[in-house]
């Protein structure tokens, strides 16, 4: 026994040896083979990859083992948006772009085709889109919204700050006057919020998240009723929902614009996201703020910000494309877009400006027979800042007095894209009312169109071409623009801003409906002052009693309210569609018919009265 325990116990000895021969040579293994992965980030890239174990492990991996392991030390891990540091916008945006682009849609197919051939477009909108890219992209990466909305004013203006559309919709986001009032857009005489591209942006924002709430987060749908009012689109959610047919935007029948409106935001996304594939430069701008916004808390001439900033007048109003005249509104906003690179020299010598150099105030000894309106007419200014200026509460004025009036620093001609010079700027004057344009490079009907708020169909119908003509640089172009009727609207500031009580002399080509439109009064009130039916013809030259109370100075309206009635008198403008009017009343093309005994695609024309049942409180 003690002979077999003895031998035991030598094998015994043997094994916890050969264990522990076995447990020393493992552990290293274990040790490392179970380390955690080593994170190493490359400074130039700025991407994380994981560096694999440093020991090899004992047994050979199989091949298909291999290449996965081969593939993962390859690869690198993928960052997130807050990891990358980007220095070009596109790039950021291509990153952002989340929408389903349906680029096999024929829409879309089409549209990509039309910005893949056209370059020198894209950099025309790219050069446009530089001041502001910086200012949208981090608005919408605050509201957490898709990065694809940028390319929006793409779709809507080319990124035109002055666009202008025959419906009216003015700046890069394109709103309609009462649209842009529904989201807070002050517009009156001095300025026009739907061009100031910081308070449109906002505005946009908020209008685009409501959509998008309204339509139950899709985006398509609020794309559209972006574009064609969400009455629109809700009407015909609401018609394909009866006939049991799909509700998504593809399916939908909506205005032709419209249905290639989404196709064309997808299609510049589409491009933008694969601008390799289709040959297409998209010139970098910088991830870095352009503009600083500064606060000037009171009126300023706009020579005197280009002196103070060295700025020129252009650049001033690239800007700060909201202001309409020589000077910043006189009730605000008081805030001015200034480059960052001007900033701080701008506010500088603003802080050493004394306040009463600002605005150049001329003495004004009132004349006989001299109304507010003739006067402020003459300064090129407005009532109500003559009247803020002077501490009058009304509208009367006395021979002989004197007025202090706010007055531009320079001739008019020195504020190169204020109101009144956009309007002619470029063109050269032929006879009456017609004006010649010439083509410069890279031009198309789109944009011209839109610089002058005319149709390209319009543009194309007076210089004889097709609307698909190509245009060739220095090529003259036709455009038809309505003159400021002076000595009529002379006439009505003379009597809505004097005496209570004035006449008015009818001139040629007048009608009831066209005066009531000027003084901000109803039809039927000139009826009753004169003792007129209803369809009574007015004669040039004959004398009409107003009874006119205080008017606020508003914008002439495009349409009347009838009293007593919610009834809408339309006067069809040249130009107009059925399409377009709808959109501007936000209603459907079928009630406009149905209100006006109208057949489908029966033609309107101008000076034709339409029925709209809707009280509006501006057009």
């Amino acid at each position: 026994m003690r002979k077999i325990f003895r031998k035991n116990n030598k094998k015994n000895k043997k094994m916890i040896n050969k264990t522990s021969i076995y447990t020393i040579i493992l552990i290293p293994f274990i040790f490392f083979g179970c380390a955690p992965k080593e994170k190493i980030e490359s400074p130039d890239t700025a991407q994380t990859y994981e560096k694999p174990g440093t020991v090899e492990a004992e047994i050979t991996p199989r091949s298909d083992d291999l290449a996965i392991i081969r593939k993962e030390e390859a690869t690198p891990s993928k960052e997130t948006d807050a990891q990358k540091i980007y220095t070009d916008l596109w790039v950021m945006i291509q990153d952002g772009l989340i929408l389903e682009r349906n680029i096999d849609n024929k829409k879309v197919k089409d549209k990509i085709a039309w910005f893949a051939r056209n370059q020198e477009y894209i950099n025309r909108v790219v050069k446009r889109a530089e001041p502001y890219l910086y200012h949208i992209v981090n608005k919408i990466k605050e509201r957490d919204m898709p990065l694809d909305l940028v390319l929006l004013p793409v779709v809507e203006s080319a990124y035109q700050p002055f666009a202008l559309s025959p419906s009216r919709a003015s700046g890069i986001w394109q709103f309609i006057p009462a649209t842009g009032k529904r989201f807070g857009l002050k517009q009156n005489w001095w300025y026009d919020g739907r061009r100031d591209v910081v308070a449109a942006t906002d505005a946009a924002l908020n209008y685009l998240e409501a959509l998008h709430k309204r339509f139950k987060g899709d985006w398509f749908h609020a794309l559209a009723a972006y574009n064609a009012g969400e009455g629109n689109v809700e009407r015909a959610i609401r018609k394909n929902k009866k006939k049991g047919k799909k509700i998504d935007f593809w399916n939908l029948r909506l205005p032709p614009e419209t249905r290639s409106y989404v196709p064309s935001l997808l299609a510049i996304a589409e491009v933008l996201k694969n601008n390799d594939k289709y040959n297409i430069k998209f010139n970098k701008i910088k991830n870095e703020p352009y503009f600083e916004i500064i606060d000037v808390e009171s009126q300023i001439d706009l020579a005197t910000v280009a002196d103070l900033s060295n700025l020129t007048m252009d650049e001033i109003y690239t800007l700060n494309p909201g202001f309409n005249r020589w000077a910043t509104d006189p009730n605000g906003p008081h805030q001015l877009v200034i480059p960052i690179t001007k900033s701080k020299e701008f506010k500088t010598r603003l802080k050493k400006l004394p306040k009463s150099k600002r605005i150049v105030w001329k003495q004004h000894i009132i004349s006989k027979g001299e109304s507010l309106g003739l006067i402020a007419e003459k300064y090129k200014t407005s009532i109500s800042a003559i009247k803020e200026s002077n501490n009058l509460k009304g509208n009367l004025i006395r021979e002989g007095k004197s007025l202090l009036i706010p007055t531009a620093k320079e001739s008019n001609k020195y504020y190169s894209l204020s109101a009144d010079s956009r309007r002619f700027r470029d063109l050269k004057t032929s006879d009456g009312k017609q004006y010649t344009y010439i083509v410069k490079r890279g031009d198309n009907l789109w944009d011209i169109s839109r610089k002058y708020g005319v149709s390209v169909k319009q543009l194309a119908r007076w210089s004889g071409i097709s609307t698909k003509s190509f245009l060739r640089p220095k090529q003259k172009l036709t455009i038809w623009i309505k003159e400021e009727e002076s000595n009529a609207s002379n006439q009505t500031k003379a009597i809505a801003n004097n005496l209570p009580d004035s006449d008015y002399v009818v001139k040629e080509g007048e009608s009831l409906w066209l005066i009531a439109r000027r003084f901000d009064i109803h039809v039927v009130e000139i009826l009753e002052w004169n003792n007129l039916k209803k369809n009574t013809p007015i004669q040039p030259g004959q004398i009409l009693k107003m009874h006119l109370s205080k008017k606020n100075e508003e914008e002439s309206r495009d349409a009347i309210v009838l009293s007593n009635q919610k009834i809408t008198e339309y006067v069809v403008k040249k130009g107009d569609s059925l399409w377009l009017i709808a959109r501007r009343f936000d209603i459907h093309v079928v009630e406009i018919l149905e209100w006006n005994n109208l057949k489908k695609n029966t033609p309107i024309q101008p000076g034709q009265i339409l029925i709209i049942q809707k009280v509006l409180s501006d057009a």
